[in-house]
């Protein structure tokens, strides 16, 4: 959830730029600074993060259901952490 907390100015900025005359002219850093004048630093930071927050956890929750699946499956052992000082 970090992850999408941190990238969603900039996952904003691009899908604002992608659309035509987003930024008015010039170059695409020139764009990029218009239409975060234009949106404003915290609307870029929250405008659909509780989706996006709700769709990474989903993911990330998913992942780790079929990585459990898999492993139970496969019959891998998981994770064992022992002592480093005992003799294996």
């Amino acid at each position: 959830v970090a992850a999408a907390i941190i990238s969603r100015p900039a996952d904003t900025l691009l899908s604002k730029v992608n659309k035509a005359g987003a930024g008015g002219t010039g170059s695409i850093a020139s764009r990029l600074v218009n239409i975060a004048k234009e949106t404003g630093v915290v609307n870029l930071c929250l405008t659909g993060l509780g989706p996006r927050c709700v769709m990474i956890g989903t993911l990330t929750a998913g992942q780790f259901g079929i990585f459990d699946t898999v492993m139970n499956a496969l019959g891998a052992s998981k994770f064992h952490f022992h002592d480093p000082k005992d003799k294996h």
